[in-house]
Formats: structure tokens, sequence, C-alpha cells
């Protein structure tokens, strides 16, 4: 049975297709708590899905804490505890519920770092850590404290991607685009990682950077002919490398050859969706999003 998106789920659904969105959502990590407690609230579930129903109930107490949804939390942490009453899972979603989300983090992280004591290979315990630090805008600590845990779980690719962007946030681009090098390694056919270690490059913005920014652009490109970012970073790049005064004329219009093969290419795939002329005359507002955003 195909699911449906979270964009359809309004549509009458059957209690198997509500259970199947729920497990969607869960797998592909998708953070929409508004539609969790909907589908939840709009079919019974709690007898029709067997032992998923924990899983569900796990689910929809995270989606509820998102939303301070006090009457929800409650009812979803009763019965996770009466039915795991010495579960350490059900005690982080405790902690999570009456003290991170009342912000009392400091009585949060001693919870945890005990927890983590008698449970060290729990990674999730030091993941809540590093989010607390997050929400209280220690960004320098949580770096830190990610690094630590990369030390413990090298091949977490979530959290390398987290780490990539608190370098951002603090503008160390060089030790961002570190991150992203330890995952194109672990997972080279991913064209995302490209992407983005593309665009860390063209932030970076000198002639070697520009450079590596084109490559990997390419290479995205190579991997997923319709990513249209890579495409616009493609254009961009070889743009304004076409124009670089220290390269011989033959480079120059190399990269000019490549801007104008991007430029077509983006126009063909519009062209082929039927986009229509005011989508072309975006493009040139799109491109200057590329540039990775710094928080200030």
């Amino acid at each position: 049975m195909t699911t449906k998106s979270s964009e359809e789920w309004k549509a009458p659904l059957t209690k198997q297709e509500a259970r199947s969105l729920l497990q969607k959502w869960r797998e592909e990590n998708t953070r929409c708590p508004e539609k969790v407690r909907d589908v939840w609230q709009a079919f019974d579930l709690r007898n029709s899905v067997g032992d998923e129903k924990w899983q569900i109930l796990e689910q929809v107490c995270l989606a509820a804490m998102d939303l301070h949804d006090a009457v929800l939390i409650k009812d979803c942490l009763t019965q996770l505890d009466a039915k795991f009453p010495n579960s350490s899972r059900v005690r982080r979603l405790k902690v999570m519920a009456k003290l991170e989300l009342r912000e009392r983090y400091e009585d949060a992280l001693k919870v945890y770092d005990d927890m983590i004591k008698k449970d060290e290979s729990n990674s999730i315990l030091y993941k809540r850590k590093i989010a607390i630090l997050i929400a209280q805008r220690k960004i320098p600590e949580a770096i830190r404290e990610m690094s630590e845990y990369l030390k413990k779980f090298m091949n977490d690719s979530e959290a390398w991607l987290e780490l990539c962007d608190l370098y951002i946030q603090e503008q160390e681009y060089s030790k961002a685009a570190f991150c992203m090098e330890e995952l194109i390694l672990t997972n080279p056919h991913n064209h995302l990682y490209h992407q983005k270690y593309a665009e860390i490059q063209y932030t970076i913005n000198t002639q070697e950077s520009m450079e590596l920014a084109r490559s990997y652009y390419s290479q995205a490109v190579k991997l997923n002919p319709t990513n249209m970012r890579a495409l616009y970073g493609l254009f961009l790049t070889a743009s304004n490398l076409s124009q670089q005064a220290k390269y011989t004329s033959q480079k120059r219009r190399e990269n000019a050859k490549i801007a104008s093969w991007a430029m077509s290419h983006i126009t063909k795939i519009y062209e082929d969706a039927e986009a229509g002329k005011h989508q072309l005359s975006a493009l040139e507002a799109m491109m200057g999003s590329l540039q990775v955003n710094s928080v200030n």
C-alpha cells in the first residue's frame, strides 16, 4: 500500500493508512508535531496497532512537547510509565517533559549525567545534553560536547551534520568543511553532502575554495542531475572563475562554458516542468540564497 504524504493526510484515511503515515514520519525523522497530534486524535489507534502502540505513543509524546500540550504529554507518559516502569527511555521522556520543557536545564543535565554513568553506550542521552546547550545558546560548549560525542560514536552522520551547522553558526567554515569531508568519505554517493560542502567552500570565497566549490557542485550534479541548488552553485562558481584575472584566457573560457551549460540545464528543467516565465525570472533571486547563512 502506498503511504499518503504529509500534505495529503487530511484526505479520508483508513486506520492502516494513518498508522503507515505515522511510521513514515518516524522513519524519515520528520518533525511535524501538529500533524502527528492531529492524526493521533483523529484515529483511535490504541487497540489496533499491537506493540507498535508504544512507539506511536513516544512519537506523540515528543510531538506534544513541541506543542507544549501538557494534557497530551501527561496522557502519553502515564501509559508509557505503566507499561515500562523501569525504562531509561521513558525516564528520558520524563526529564524532557518535566525539566527541559520548564527550562530547568541544570537539573536535567545532572539527571542525564547520572543516567550516562549507568549506560555509557546510550547515544541519545549525550545528544540530549547537547540539545540543552544549544537551547541555552551555548554554542562553543555544544561544539565541545559534540566533538567528544563523535569520538565515541564516529558513524553518527546526523551528529556530523549538526556539528557542521554549529561551526557555521560560529563562522568557522574550515571546521564545518572538515565535518562534511568526513561525511563524504563515509557516503560518497550522497549528492546533498557534496552540495553542502560546495556551499561552505563558496562561502569561504577564495580562489582555491571557489575551485573546490565548482568541483563539488559538479559532483553533486553528476550524482543528481536535477539538483537545482547544485546547478545554481555550479553556474555561480563557474561564472566567478571565468572572470578571474589570474587565469589564462583558455581557463576563463572553460569556466564560461561550464556556466553556460549549467544555465541551459536549469532552463531546460524549468521548461520541462512547464514552470512558466515567472519562475525563470526568479532564478537570479534564488541564486543569491546560495551563500551559507551564519547566525550573528
